[in-house]
């Protein structure tokens, strides 16, 4: 890891130090969560941008002032624009987009991909409802449209995965050189 950019320094931060708040219903912490995804993508031998998407794809719950589940008090916590716009000061459009459309891709598949829905948890279930359900038919054709559509929907795909308990993962620091290799 290069300690001595502080973009790195901030990001491997909120990881490692800020990031032990639950994951939702899953019974795993943030941290758990994005090394799982984050190892998923690295597992399937993706480029390090779409690793580094994986790992912080959730880093806008890390970053806003709404508590650890706020979709308990029916708050859509808009986690995927909060960290587009943190990490697009840094990163590229092949990590910053497939993050701010991850939560659409779950949309997406809730809508084009039979049995979709069926697989979500019981929070993804209610982050649905918040985050304005299935995709209605000219929604997905318009999602099919955007440029990063299809990492998208493989960044959702290691989202659902990633809530494993007890699933032994490298350390945060593992994945930064992912991270550092995807800056601007």
């Amino acid at each position: 890891m290069d300690q001595q950019d502080p973009r790195i320094a901030e990001i491997f931060d909120l990881l490692q130090n800020r990031a032990d708040a639950s994951y939702g219903l899953a019974g795993i912490t943030q941290r758990q969560h994005a090394l799982q995804a984050a190892m998923f993508a690295e597992a399937d031998g993706l480029l390090s941008a779409l690793i580094a998407a994986a790992l912080m794809h959730d880093i806008g719950h890390l970053i806003h002032q709404l508590g650890d589940y706020p979709a308990a008090a029916g708050i859509d916590d808009r986690h995927e624009d909060a960290g587009n716009r943190y990490l697009a000061r840094w990163f590229p459009a092949e990590v910053t987009e497939p993050i701010r459309l991850h939560v659409a891709a779950k949309r997406y598949l809730c809508a084009t991909e039979p049995g979709y829905f069926g697989k979500l948890s019981a929070d993804s279930v209610l982050s649905l409802s918040l985050q304005g359900g299935r995709m209605s038919c000219q929604e997905a054709k318009q999602f099919e449209r955007l440029a990063h559509w299809r990492q998208a929907v493989q960044l959702r795909r290691y989202d659902e995965a990633a809530k494993e308990r007890d699933l032994e993962t490298p350390a945060v620091a593992h994945f930064m050189p992912h991270v550092a290799a995807s800056l601007t």
